[in-house]
């Protein structure tokens, strides 16, 4: 496809947005700042414009032409709780402790350069619902924009969204029919023993010991318990004591989390742990418990979706540049919760690969989103309303 000069011009003031946007970072269902800012631009590109949506969230609509298609195009708004490593960058978080070290500055300036885009060519035929979500990181945003009225006060037939990722060459985008990414469920194991003197480990019931055996015990769920075709992982990612040098603990927890796509194998994997968990503490002669809760639904595509999300892709970047059966990953991502309720399609946009600006991880405190790839997400977006809302011949 080919851009005019006019729009060209327009990716000085999408680079402005998204260093304004890394400046002041907002942790989830605080983006105060951050949704004022957004609608700001929205209401300057004669949008019509709603915020507080679930808490911080904002949803714009513009409208052409007579179709009756409508559209809804998501980006997220929260930072993380992680202190900035870059003290050299120009446009460096101001807020202490805090950071856009995933990327939803780009995010949002992409959505944002979509709809100046769209409000300039006026080149579609129907209704486009342009989405600010708070809260992402932490699976919660989703749920409280849909609890809030999300489709019934602004209906949508569709809905599209995409994520940065580093390691994957710039520009480049990936995406599959089905699972995408994966749901995330939390676990806390608390197991009681009877804490005493190291020097006699014969008068406690060390729960250390059995701590040590449960996160040995819960890899053989993935191991032997579940059917080798199905993906998921159980990872145990901090083991807390109540005990010191010389002193047998009363207490340990142990804190994790497992990734899955199949519903029939996120209730496997909870009533595996919880068996495990049970039986190795009492065995041991100690109490235990398990709390396991559902953060992040999978990320499963619509196929009629990834369809239209293929074409766009292709028109803005080529088809050499496309995957469209790329593998799934173990992420989560809480756009999981719009595909549960509406039909859509998530695509990956590279970040970078290799010695490429872009190329360090997400939730890295030297990440940074690279600029040079918000004209392709900017262009995507505007593109799927293009390809799904055509204008009819006159």
């Amino acid at each position: 496809m080919t851009w005019t000069q006019e729009e060209a011009a327009l990716e000085d003031g999408w680079v402005r947005w998204r260093h304004d946007f890394h400046r002041y970072p907002e942790t989830g269902f605080n983006e105060q700042r951050t949704a004022r800012q957004v609608a700001q631009v929205l209401q300057a590109l004669g949008l019509e414009v709603h915020g507080g949506i679930g808490g911080t969230g904002v949803v714009a609509s513009l409208t052409v032409g007579q179709g009756a298609g409508v559209i809804g195009l998501r980006a997220d708004m929260d930072a993380l709780a992680l202190a900035e490593a870059a003290p050299g960058r120009a446009w460096a978080s101001q807020h202490a402790g805090c950071m856009h070290a995933c990327g939803h500055d780009g995010h949002m300036a992409m959505l944002l350069g979509a709809a100046q885009l769209l409000a300039r060519r006026r080149d579609f035929d129907g209704t486009v619902r342009f989405i600010f979500q708070p809260a992402e990181e932490h699976g919660r945003g989703a749920s409280a924009m849909l609890a809030d009225g999300l489709l019934e006060r602004f209906p949508m037939d569709e809905i599209y969204g995409l994520h940065n990722i580093p390691g994957m060459p710039a520009g480049h985008i990936a995406t599959r029919a089905g699972g995408i990414m994966a749901s995330e469920d939390n676990f806390a194991i608390r197991i009681t023993g009877r804490g005493g003197h190291a020097a006699r480990p014969h008068m406690a019931v060390d729960p250390l010991v059995i701590g040590a055996e449960i996160v040995l015990a819960l890899q053989t769920i993935v191991a032997r318990a579940l059917d080798p075709q199905q993906p998921a992982v159980v990872s145990c990612t901090e083991f807390i004591t109540d005990g010191i040098r010389n002193a047998i603990p009363t207490e340990v927890l142990i804190k994790g989390d497992t990734r899955s796509y199949a519903p029939e194998v996120q209730a496997l994997l909870q009533a595996r742990m919880r068996a495990l968990c049970e039986g190795i503490a009492g065995a041991h002669g100690a109490q235990c418990s398990v709390e396991y809760t559902h953060e992040f639904a999978p990320t499963v595509n619509w196929p009629q979706c990834v369809d239209v999300a293929v074409r766009a892709a292709q028109a803005v970047v080529g088809a050499d540049r496309v995957d469209a059966a790329t593998p799934p990953m173990m992420i989560s991502e809480d756009f999981g919760r719009f595909l549960q309720a509406i039909p859509g399609a998530f695509v990956f946009l590279g970040n970078g690969a290799g010695t490429e600006a872009g190329s360090v991880p997400l939730h890295n405190a030297r990440y940074d989103f690279n600029d040079q790839i918000l004209p392709v997400g900017a262009r995507y977006f505007a593109e799927l309303a293009r390809t799904r809302l055509p204008r009819l011949a006159a």
